[in-house]
């Protein structure tokens, strides 16, 4: 399956900005995703997940509340809606996909085999 990440851009200090991730796949229904990111001189973390059947998310502690990932099956697509930016939260956001991703490992990069090439989110106060 490929993968389009878009949305990003350069906001301010509380600003909104939403992520889309395209999928190739009609079968995209049957793929965990999830979103990560990687500021400049730090490791690649993850930021938000939701689930294939219940749609369960998790998010990362620091963007509780002020992020929402959801996704639309017949579109193919899933989002990351992202309110109340802040300086900190300035990365390059990636998407990626897999069916064989287990909740233990939602989290863990590693678990996931197809990936966007990433959009960059920069965030000025």
């Amino acid at each position: 399956v490929q993968l389009q990440a878009s949305g990003g851009g350069s906001v301010q200090d509380g600003d909104s900005l939403r992520l889309s991730c395209a999928a190739s796949s009609y079968t995209f229904r049957e793929y965990v995703v999830a979103w990560f990111r990687q500021a400049p001189g730090k490791e690649r973390e993850f930021v938000a997940g939701v689930r294939r059947n219940t749609g369960y998310t998790s998010y990362e502690d620091s963007v509780k509340g002020r992020f929402t990932i959801s996704r639309d099956n017949a579109k193919n697509t899933v989002y990351l809606q992202m309110n109340s930016l802040k300086p900190e939260d300035t990365a390059v956001y990636y998407c990626a996909a897999d069916r064989g991703v287990i909740v233990s490992s939602v989290r863990d990069s590693r678990a996931y085999h197809y990936w966007g090439h990433g959009t960059l989110v920069t965030v000025s106060s």
